[in-house]
């Protein structure tokens, strides 16, 4: 969950590992710290709180000398975010200090061989251990890299670390298992980071490091070996597209708000070269050597099972593939019939999702196919996978997810369309309109988005005081009620819970009064009838209703709020707006931290 960030090069370092430190902060934002050599010394600045406390920290000091160093940004998982729990750790002799994102899980163990050889350990965290361990074999081996394999050979768990050390001016060591880690490759100057965004200014070329690895850097080279041979490893210089305006603000408040307005262009990414207008087929270049499915699981996490449940409706009705949406932390501990012929769709936004990287595994283990859908490319997701289609969203910063839903649900439509016309199978309602609708979505989301912010805003003005929220939908609607609950939850804190609206009366319905507000989606499609009775139900109980609906309707509630009309299943793509712009301004307007919810990070790379 952490941000880690490595400098070698010409530069300062501290002033630049503190920059990328704020590139990061979205990874973890409970504590932060620095580690560079100021003379002999090892010197670290911690502070508890945003980056902000580190950097009044370090105002004070003369931090220009070092041209070497590494930061953290953390995402507490073993210890209370204090100062002493902070990272980077030093060992007992401070010859080395260490940043970490993962868990240690046998530290416990660890801790007690440690403590018995009369290492005194000074914090509550499992990754102090790890740092402990490697300065207690490097008084044996004498040499970093082997200290470090071998340290690592005795760890159970995921990391990824850098490590600083007092005896190696100039040079960082790194390695990585289950958590992401890449390395900026510049001129006269080289870079390690959880995430590209933190030196995007100084390069695009950039190494993806994979699980076994370990990586030397110093500021004109690098190496890679393996983690525990220390033999080289040859690596691939990969260059990135997008450059560091991708990952800033561009003029809006929050984050959030700019994701959620980028979505257009998120859709014309998702389409570009994967359709024939001529045809109107898809074109899944990465699929082509797939076989359909037979039989499909889906798994995922939070924002992406989402996306996975309503993928669920077209992969059955389009293409006729038996499909389930399992949640990767209860499938990972399940004893699933999953096996040769079936296929699972993985589909996380970083491809570092760790219970989905577990499904992964567990479903390869079966024999069964893995086909990945992910935003990031060399991500843990795209390189485990069999076969990986990439959403092509961009980098997403905001801690609450937006586009990367609205491309995942791009690219779920366009495997349906394209498994279904393989299969020929696929109805011709859809053969003739879902295509030319969804070369039409960019242009009309792009228009409609500024008044549904004006609507969303003045909503949220109305319900602000709302304790508790009800979402209701059916069929596809079903998962982006979910969708729109999640969001309200996580940015606003305000409690809220999605229901198929068919459930109404097992039970939610005793909860319906004047002071529970009920959001409703309410297309005009073969459900909406079904909708309308199960709203006329909330009225006659006094709930205050706002309708998502389209032009056309005759619905009589309290707040109705047309979206553009949109082909069947591509109405989504207007409704998931609505329901983010919803949750955003009403946590805006109640002073919430929109980027960085409490309790919450970006990147769930940790069970």
């Amino acid at each position: 969950m952490c941000g880690i960030i490595g400098y070698c090069g010409h530069r300062p370092a501290v002033p630049v590992i503190v920059e990328g430190l704020r590139r990061l902060e979205y990874r973890g934002y409970d504590s932060a710290g620095v580690a560079f050599l100021q003379g002999k010394d090892l010197v670290t600045v911690k502070a508890e709180g945003k980056l902000a406390n580190l950097e009044n920290k370090l105002a004070a000091q003369n931090v220009y000398q070092a041209t070497s160093g590494v930061g953290h940004t953390r995402w507490a998982t073993h210890g209370l975010p204090t100062e002493k729990n902070a990272h980077p750790h030093l060992d007992a002799s401070r010859a080395i200090a260490l940043v970490h994102n993962g868990i240690i899980e046998n530290y416990q163990d660890l801790k007690k061989e440690l403590v018995a050889a009369g290492v005194r350990c000074v914090s509550e965290t499992d990754t102090e251990i790890l740092a402990q361990l490697i300065g207690f074999y490097l008084k044996e081996e004498g040499s970093l890299a082997e200290a470090i394999s071998r340290a690592l050979s005795r760890v159970e768990g995921s990391y990824a670390i850098v490590v600083v050390s007092r005896e190696n001016p100039g040079m960082l060591y790194a390695a990585r298992k289950h958590s992401p880690l890449v390395m900026g490759v510049g001129v006269g100057e080289n870079f390690l980071a959880s995430d590209i965004p933190a030196f995007l200014p100084y390069t695009r070329e950039v190494v993806f490091l994979d699980d076994g690895e370990m990586a030397r850097i110093d500021a004109g080279s690098w190496q890679v070996m393996d983690a525990a041979t220390l033999e080289p490893i040859a690596k691939e210089v990969r260059h990135i597209a997008w450059d560091v305006s991708a990952a800033q603000k561009g003029g809006y408040k929050h984050f959030m708000l700019k994701e959620i307005f980028e979505q257009p262009r998120v859709i014309a990414d998702c389409l570009a070269g994967r359709v024939d207008r001529n045809s109107g087929r898809v074109i899944l270049p990465e699929l082509e050597a797939a076989e359909v499915p037979e039989r499909l699981f889906i798994v995922a996490c939070g924002t992406s099972y989402h996306a996975g449940l309503w993928g669920m409706y077209l992969m059955e009705q389009w293409a006729g593939i038996p499909t389930r949406v399992e949640i990767a932390s209860e499938l990972r501990y399940r004893d699933p019939i999953l096996g040769p012929g079936d296929t699972v769709l993985a589909i996380s936004q970083s491809g570092e999702t760790a219970d989905t990287l577990a499904g992964i595994h567990l479903a390869k283990a079966r024999g069964a196919r893995v086909i990945g859908l992910c935003n990031v490319v060399g991500s843990s997701v795209a390189r485990e996978a069999d076969l990986v289609v990439h959403t092509q969203a961009g980098p997403e910063i905001s801690v609450a997810s937006t586009k990367a839903m609205c491309s995942q649900l791009a690219l779920l439509t366009l495997m349906a369309l394209a498994f279904g016309q393989r299969k020929g199978v696929l109805p011709e309602d859809a053969a003739k309109n879902c295509v030319p609708g969804l070369e039409h979505l960019p242009a009309a989301l792009d228009a409609a988005l500024p008044g549904m912010r004006q609507r969303a805003r003045e909503l949220c003005r109305v319900y602000a005081e709302a304790r508790s929220f009800l979402y209701l939908g059916r069929g596809l609607c079903f998962p982006l009620a979910l969708e729109g609950a999640l969001k309200l939850k996580e940015i606003s804190y305000i409690h809220a819970e999605g229901y198929a609206a068919g459930e109404m009366k097992h039970g939610p319905i005793a909860l319906i009064d004047p002071k529970f507000p009920t959001f409703a989606l309410a297309p005009i499609d073969s459900l909406y009838p079904k909708v309308k009775s199960n709203l006329q139900e909330v009225q006659a109980r006094g709930g205050k209703i706002i309708a998502l609906t389209q032009p056309g309707g005759d619905l009589d509630v309290d707040h109705p709020w047309e979206t553009p009309a949109a082909w069947g299943p591509l109405a989504s793509f207007m409704l998931l707006p609505a329901l983010q712009l919803f949750a955003y301004e009403m946590a805006d307007y109640l002073g919430k931290d929109v980027d960085q919810p409490r309790n919450l990070a970006k990147s769930v790379t940790v069970e």
